[in-house]
Formats: C-alpha cells, sequence, structure tokens
C-alpha cells in the first residue's frame, strides 16, 4: 500500500468537491479499492498503485475541467472516469465561463471584433458608451489568458478621478480611499473566477488592482494590462502607462468619450493618444456604440436621450453664435 498527496492547484475546492461533499463522495465510490480523504485544496489517496494511477489520471482530467467550465457534476465525473468525453455545449463565442458555469460570450459585433483584434495585436482602444461590454469582456479575454497559461498576470488600471465626489473626503487610509474607483473591476473578475481562487491570485499579485498613479517606472511583462475609464487620463499619464508595455504583454484601453470628468482646462489622455496613434502597426481601434448596449434597455434609452439633449444645445449654441456676429457686423 502507498499514500500520495495530490494538490488542486487552479481551481476552487468548494465547486471541485460539490455541495455537501457530493463530487467527492461520487468520486470515492468509483474507486472503492482507495482510501480517499479531502482536506482543502490537497487530496490524499491510499492504496494499490496501479488503482492509484487511474484515480490520478481521472483527478487531473477533472481538474481541468473544472479550471474551464468552473463547474463539475456527477454525470460529468461518471463520463471522466469512464473515459468518454463529458457532453458539452459547444459554443465557439465563448471567451471563459462564469462562477455559476454559465457561458460568457461575446454579445455584439463590436464586441466580436474586440475579442479577434485582441488575438491579432498587442494593443487595443476599445472606445464605447456605457454598458456596452468594453470593459466586462477585457477582463473576459484577461481571465481566459491567465488560465490557459499564455500569460503569468493581470494588471487593471483606471485613473482616480471624482465624478462628482471628493477622493479626499472618503473614509480610511489610501487603500480604502480608492477601491470605490476600482470596484467595477472587482464585479466582473467576482463573476469569472470563484471567490477563494480570487483572493489567492490577489494576494500573490497575479491579479493586481491598482490605480493608474501606481504603474510609474514599472516594466509589465508577461500580461494582460488594462486600463478603465482612460478618458479620464491626461496625456503625461496615457502617455507613461502605454509605454510600461513589456515582453509577451497585450494592452487594453478602454474608455467613453461622453464621460470625461477630467477640467475643461485639460485636454483627455485618450482623445489626444487616439489621434496620435492612429495608422501604427500593432494597435488596434475598436468603437462600440448603443448598439452595443447589454444592460437594462433603459440604457440606451438613456444614452439615446442625452445624445439628442446635446445635439440640441450644440445646436442652439450655433444658432446664437451666428445671431450674436450677425448683430455686430454693421457696427465694423
Amino acid at each position: 500500500m502507498i499514500e500520495k498527496h495530490i494538490v488542486l492547484e487552479d481551481i476552487d475546492p468548494v465547486i471541485f468537491y460539490g455541495i455537501n461533499n457530493t463530487n467527492i463522495q461520487m468520486i470515492k465510490a468509483l474507486f472503492p479499492k482507495l482510501r480517499v480523504v479531502a482536506r482543502g485544496n490537497v487530496i490524499k489517496v491510499m492504496g494499490d498503485e496501479e488503482e492509484m494511477c487511474a484515480f490520478e489520471e481521472a483527478i487531473l482530467a477533472l481538474e481541468k475541467y473544472c479550471v474551464q467550465y468552473n463547474s463539475l457534476n456527477e454525470e460529468v465525473i461518471l463520463d471522466i472516469v469512464k473515459g468518454k468525453k463529458p457532453q458539452t455545449e459547444t459554443n465557439n463565442d465563448v471567451i471563459v465561463y462564469s462562477v455559476t458555469g454559465k457561458p460568457i460570450t461575446s454579445r455584439s459585433a463590436n464586441q466580436q471584433k474586440l475579442v479577434k483584434e485582441f488575438d491579432k495585436n498587442d494593443m487595443i482602444f476599445a472606445i464605447g458608451p456605457a454598458g456596452s461590454g468594453k470593459t466586462y469582456t477585457a477582463i473576459a479575454l484577461a481571465v481566459r489568458a491567465l488560465k490557459n497559461k499564455e500569460i503569468k498576470k493581470i494588471i487593471l488600471s483606471r485613473p482616480a478621478v471624482e465624478a462628482g465626489e471628493k477622493l479626499g473626503f472618503l473614509p480610511g487610509d489610501m487603500k480604502d480611499k480608492i477601491d470605490p474607483y476600482l470596484q467595477p473591476l472587482y464585479d466582473a473578475l467576482q463573476d469569472m473566477i470563484p471567490a477563494a481562487k480570487l483572493k489567492e491570485y490577489m494576494e500573490l499579485n497575479i491579479i493586481q488592482i491598482a490605480p493608474l498613479a501606481f504603474m510609474r517606472g514599472r516594466t509589465l511583462n508577461d500580461a494582460v494590462v488594462i486600463l478603465d475609464e482612460a478618458q479620464n487620463t491626461t496625456t503625461q499619464q496615457i502617455k507613461m502607462f502605454l509605454t510600461r508595455m513589456g515582453m509577451n504583454t497585450k494592452m487594453i484601453v478602454t474608455g467613453d468619450m461622453t464621460q470625461i470628468d477630467l477640467p475643461s482646462s485639460q485636454t483627455s489622455g485618450l482623445v489626444q493618444a487616439m489621434k496620435i496613434l492612429k495608422g501604427v502597426k500593432g494597435i488596434s481601434f475598436i468603437e462600440l456604440n448603443k448598439k452595443d448596449i447589454v444592460r437594462h434597455k433603459l440604457v440606451t434609452r438613456i444614452v439615446e436621450a442625452y445624445e439628442k439633449f446635446e445635439e440640441k444645445e450644440k445646436a442652439e449654441r450655433v444658432k446664437t453664435k451666428v445671431k450674436t456676429t450677425t448683430t455686430e457686423e454693421p457696427n465694423k
């Protein structure tokens, strides 16, 4: 009789073992000649060497399935242990699977374009209105690359610019003050990576979420780096960020030109970067629009209402300017 320890490295043991340990109980039942003890992310197994080899092979296959689909059930376990291929819905549009096992896909033509351009280019600018899925799709692509071991880390950043509120008046230390700005990034990650695994990734700095100011002086290698809300960067900030790019790194810059919160005296770094970098080889630009909005149907209507209001105001300003010029003309 021999003893072996198998460490589950890439998954949340809670998902692997199942509710009330139903999955691990079934695995034990399928290998009656072995004594199996599972604690945390370690499975201790004792018994016949030949049977143990089959057990280890099955566990590795189950772990691989669990990493990809973020789920595991008794039917899948039975298929894999018997050497069959589990019956899963094949969908080429799936980027990753959520923590509930639900497929996360590109849900519009421009989102699909973002996914394709990510495979072709190392730097992508995704510009579009609120709810068009630019940030969520970008994070899904980063998580997929991490799961496929194409990169070693994910780095997510945002400029800490106030949209009406003042950073200094928020309670707590610097981390507490910054976290509210980064919450949308946390939300997306929590949809795609089990809580225990996400916590581990963040503690090990495999996933890093930081304000833009913390990027200075770094060279970012073997990573997917996402800059969110880039319309609120200054011209110096975005140049500093883009030049952090290292080897085997992809960058995705997202922004919404209609939500610039910078003082009117400052030029948006994103606006300037798009003019300067247009046509540079290896950089792709994707413009999403209100047709790509995947939030509540009211979000599309709100965006349209604001567009109409802004067009009307612009027309009235032009009309007033023309009228003023005409009135002043005879006095010259």
